[in-house]
C-alpha cells in the first residue's frame, strides 16, 4: 500500500493518504482532492441545493482563498461554522428519522500518522 503526502486544493491542508483514497476523493470533486473538513462543507452545500459539485467546490475554494491567515485558523473556523449549520439543522424530526435508519458508510483508508497545515510551516497531529 502506497502512502503519499497530499494537499488540500482549498484550504492547504497536508495529509498521508493512500493511492487509493487520493483517487476517490478525487473522483467525487472534479478531480481536486480536498481535505475531510473541505469536502464535508462541500457535501454541506450540495446537500442543501444550492450548488452542484462542481460550482460547491468552486464556491468553497473560492471562501478558503479570501482569508489570508493561517492555515490551521481557517480550518478551525470553517469546523465552527460546520457545526453550527449542522447543529441549527438539527430537529426532533431529523434527529428521530436519522437514528431509526441507519445509512451504510464507505470506510477510506487514511494514516494517521501526520497531518500539516500551511505551505512552508507544518504542523503534526498524531
Amino acid at each position: 500500500m502506497e502512502i503519499e503526502l497530499v494537499k488540500c486544493e482549498c484550504c492547504g491542508l497536508k495529509e498521508d493518504c493512500t493511492q487509493d483514497y487520493i483517487s476517490e476523493v478525487k473522483g467525487k470533486f472534479e478531480g481536486k482532492w480536498l481535505c475531510g473538513l473541505c469536502s464535508e462543507a462541500v457535501r454541506d452545500e450540495v446537500k442543501r441545493e444550492k450548488f452542484g459539485t462542481e460550482e460547491a467546490v468552486k464556491a468553497h475554494m473560492s471562501f478558503c482563498r479570501k482569508y489570508k491567515s493561517n492555515p490551521a485558523v481557517r480550518v478551525a473556523d470553517g469546523m465552527r461554522q460546520m457545526l453550527r449549520r449542522r447543529s441549527s439543522d438539527l430537529s426532533p424530526s431529523a434527529s428521530s428519522s436519522a437514528s431509526s435508519s441507519p445509512s451504510p458508510t464507505k470506510v477510506y483508508a487514511r494514516t494517521a500518522s501526520t497531518s500539516q497545515v500551511g505551505d512552508e510551516s507544518s504542523f503534526s497531529y498524531c
